[in-house]
């Protein structure tokens, strides 16, 4: 099975093929537009494996929460590609890929929403999926819900960007992992 995957709702941008298990990865360059880096990375990574879009099971793509403008090029560029090859379409929400890179089994995803908020979303694994538990929502720092159980990871970019919410979630004696960011590798 071959599956290419986009993710670019933050400044993490990257495209990723899984190839029965094995997945390959290219990360678009720092301080350049998706835009400009997401499709020749795509093109890249297909002819180092030497598979044409038509050859795809799928593409998978992040749908966000996350950067308005990067969302669009991830949806764009799936959208254009799997219509030209006749290919199905995998959206993948940017706090779910959150929650499976943590490897937790329950995860509060949390990331900069910018102009002062943070989306959020709770997962627990059930089986080998994450399962949303509740909604997902935007909302100020201070305002974020944590779940009543213990035993939760925090993880992603809200953490660093809101020291408050860091204060918060360290006096509630949650874990936390701010360097995870969505990735097309886990996508």
């Amino acid at each position: 099975m071959l599956i290419l995957a986009l993710e670019t709702s933050t400044d993490l941008g990257s495209c990723a093929l899984w190839r029965d298990g094995v997945v390959a990865e290219r990360i678009c360059p720092p301080g350049k537009p998706h835009s400009e880096t997401l499709l020749p990375l795509v093109r890249e990574l297909l002819a180092e494996a030497g598979v044409t879009v038509g050859q795809l099971d799928g593409i998978a793509f992040g749908v966000g929460p996350g950067a308005f403008t990067g969302l669009r090029v991830a949806c764009g560029a799936a959208q254009g590609l799997a219509v030209a090859a006749n290919v199905p379409l995998l959206p993948v929400t940017s706090l779910e890929n959150l929650a499976a890179q943590s490897g937790a089994d329950r995860v509060l995803a949390l990331l900069d929403a910018r102009m002062g908020e943070v989306y959020s979303a709770a997962y627990a694994l059930v089986g080998d999926a994450y399962v949303l538990q509740g909604e997902i929502r935007v909302s100020a720092p201070e305002a974020v819900a944590f779940p009543e159980a213990p035993g939760w990871l925090a993880c992603g970019n809200g953490i660093a960007a809101y020291p408050a919410l860091l204060e918060r979630l360290s006096a509630a004696a949650i874990p936390v992992r701010p360097d995870l960011l969505p990735t097309a590798a886990a996508v």
